[in-house]
């Protein structure tokens, strides 16, 4: 099976951190998340992130420091998710994949239902934070 590179953004603000919330009808509706989504050919995955980020909250971002990786199969797709701290620069968070978002504390994290592959990150940034 193919192994997708998909990518994930830790958008910090004031202390807390975006998770976003999958739509009803999409894969993983219900799931909370860091937003992000796949790397498409000839794009290097910082690159991807801040295009990922227009496409899906229509926000200008910076990419920086890589936080965690994780690999998962969910049994149709097996993916390898790359976190790294993103940089919100400008624009209104428009809701497009998700339908809702919450700002949270990386204590708080662990109290929403996360997409199995974001846990290892989750977990990762927990742990660099204390």
């Amino acid at each position: 099976m193919q192994l997708i590179d998909v990518v994930a953004g830790i958008i910090q603000k004031e202390g807390k951190i975006l998770l976003a919330r999958r739509k009803p009808g999409s894969h993983l509706e219900g799931f909370w998340e860091f937003p992000g989504g796949k790397v498409e050919t000839g794009e290097t995955p910082e690159q991807a992130l801040v295009r990922e980020l227009a496409e899906e909250f229509s926000i200008r971002t910076r990419t920086g420091a890589f936080v965690a990786e994780s690999v998962y199969d969910y049994g149709a797709k097996r993916i390898h998710l790359m976190a790294y701290f993103s940089t919100h620069l400008d624009g209104e968070i428009i809701l497009d994949s998700h339908d809702k978002i919450q700002w949270v504390s990386v204590d708080e994290i662990e109290f929403f239902q996360l997409a199995p592959a974001d846990i290892p990150l989750a977990q990762a940034l927990k742990k660099s934070s204390t």
